[in-house]
């Protein structure tokens, strides 16, 4: 039971401090930059450069912001009803969900305020993305390894 207990508390702990990163960074763009704007910080390769993203990645079904909060709020729920069905869940399970959803929960806040994201951190040979996008990735990639590596210790091929 104190396991579950401190799983529930690393996980809103881990993503509401993740949302809270992504969204003071955004604040912080808004507040000092016009859109399209962009900063060299490491000339030709990494830049700052405020962008209103009205899609997903790569600006895909972009104006179709109903798509995206529909998507996030059953994935929120999905998340937040997995302690139901596996009660047991471990710490690297609780952690890659956290990362995952305070990035969606990151995203899913600018899109409910303003129909569009702030991105901001430009590579010059990627799209303009920004931190709720890294923690997605991220929570994703960590996901994916968690399975890879449960799977592979069970020997399933």
């Amino acid at each position: 039971m104190k396991k579950e207990i401190l799983n529930v508390v690393l996980f809103f702990f881990t993503t509401f401090v993740l949302l809270a990163v992504d969204q003071v960074t955004k604040v912080v763009i808004v507040n000092h930059m016009r859109p399209g704007e962009s900063i060299p910080v490491i000339e030709r390769i990494f830049h700052i450069t405020y962008v209103r993203n009205p899609g997903g990645a790569f600006g895909i079904l972009a104006h179709r912001t109903e798509i995206f909060i529909v998507l996030a709020v059953l994935f929120i729920i999905i998340v937040l009803a997995l302690p139901v069905y596996f009660p047991g869940r471990n710490l690297k399970l609780t952690c890659a969900l956290a990362i995952l959803t305070g990035g969606v929960m990151g995203n899913l806040v600018d899109r409910l305020r303003s129909g569009y994201v702030v991105d901001f951190l430009d590579f010059r040979v990627w799209p303009v993305f920004n931190a709720a996008d890294i923690f997605i990735f991220t929570g994703t990639a960590l996901l994916f390894i968690f399975f890879i590596a449960k799977n592979k210790l069970k020997g399933v091929p």
